[in-house]
């Protein structure tokens, strides 16, 4: 059972952290694309306000949320994989 407790907990330590990294990476690179298109786009208004808008609406958006994926996909595996092992 500690066995089943310590895989669980550094299980969840471990997607955290590569949900972070997920995270922040998203959200860098759309920051990028939004500078490419401030810039494509005649440079209306100031950069920053335009950026921080743009990553406003990402925050609401579908694939900030299928982020949380990294949480959902590697559990079902793990799960599909002890179920097939002990009971097929």
């Amino acid at each position: 059972m500690m066995q089943l407790a310590r895989l669980l907990i550094f299980g969840f330590l471990f997607l955290s952290l590569v949900y972070v990294v997920v995270s922040l990476w998203s959200r860098s690179v759309r920051a990028a694309k939004l500078r490419s298109e401030w810039i494509g786009s005649g440079q209306p208004g100031d950069k920053e306000s335009f950026v921080q808008g743009g990553l406003k609406e990402y925050d609401g958006s579908i694939r900030r949320k299928l982020i949380l994926l990294v949480y959902i996909v590697p559990v079902a595996i793990v799960g599909t994989i002890i179920y097939m092992t002990n009971f097929m």
